[in-house]
């Protein structure tokens, strides 16, 4: 996915948390591998070259995964979009298969993988009786399981926050998308699904909520907005800056 990720589990007994912070790491590994739209042998290389032809059969993780997307896309009036291109993904849930609705359609899940992978990383530690850990991808999207021994949450620091300088993570998952470059006139790395164009704004958003993959979703979305949108629900924290010159 481009990034680094890591993990950082609180216990006593190295020997038996180690084959489980092993598994997660090569859950994450496996993710990217069927995710990424730039390998030709991924399930998302797949998808963009068939879907438009024939729908894509999935499994059930997945499938579930492109309906939490579509989801954010329709809350957030396509401020949040997967897919690059004019046109649409249909999915069907009886035979749970993905098609696209037109040709020039592909998948980026450049916005929502990382907290994907979290998640799934998660939930392997928590299968493995972990109760606190610390996950991060990029470290702009993080996920707690718990608390550390020695606290009530775990403290994450922000850089560039301004008033924002930290916020403590407990059982959360914490996304934050920054549009614009640190490089004066550079592309920024979001662009405005409704537009096709770089974002220009200069929003930036932190997410708080139950789902790494959502986080990711909608800090990205909220990026793009410039505001909380009425359709995001009171279990999810955000804090929107505008970063000054």
């Amino acid at each position: 996915m481009g990034t680094r990720f890591e993990i950082v589990v609180a216990s006593d007994d190295e020997y038996r948390v180690r084959p489980f912070i092993e598994a997660a790491l090569r859950e994450i590994e496996e993710l990217h591998a069927r995710l990424t739209r730039f390998e030709r042998d991924s399930l998302v290389a797949h998808i963009n070259r068939n879907a438009f032809h024939t729908p894509v059969g999935l499994d059930i993780a997945t499938f579930e995964l492109f309906e939490q997307a579509i989801a954010v896309k329709h809350q957030t009036h396509g401020a949040f979009d997967i897919t690059l291109g004019t046109g649409d993904i249909v999915l069907d849930r009886n035979r749970r298969t993905l098609a696209f609705d037109r040709a020039g359609v592909t998948l980026d899940l450049g916005g929502i993988a990382k907290g994907y992978a979290l998640d799934s990383a998660a939930d392997i530690l928590r299968a493995g009786g972990i109760d606190a850990a610390l996950l991060h991808g990029g470290t702009s999207s993080v996920l707690a399981i718990g608390a550390p021994p020695d606290g009530t949450a775990w403290r994450i620091g922000l850089a560039h926050a301004g008033t924002l300088p930290y916020v403590d993570l407990c059982s959360q998952a914490l996304s934050v998308s920054r549009p614009f470059s640190q490089i004066r006139n550079s592309a920024t790395h979001i662009v405005d699904p409704r537009s096709g164009a770089d974002l220009q704004s200069r929003f930036w958003a932190v997410v708080l909520g139950p789902s790494a993959c959502l986080a990711d979703a909608w800090s990205t979305a909220l990026a793009v907005l410039g505001e909380r949108p009425e359709s995001l629900a009171d279990e999810w924290t955000t804090y929107i800056a505008v970063e000054h010159e």
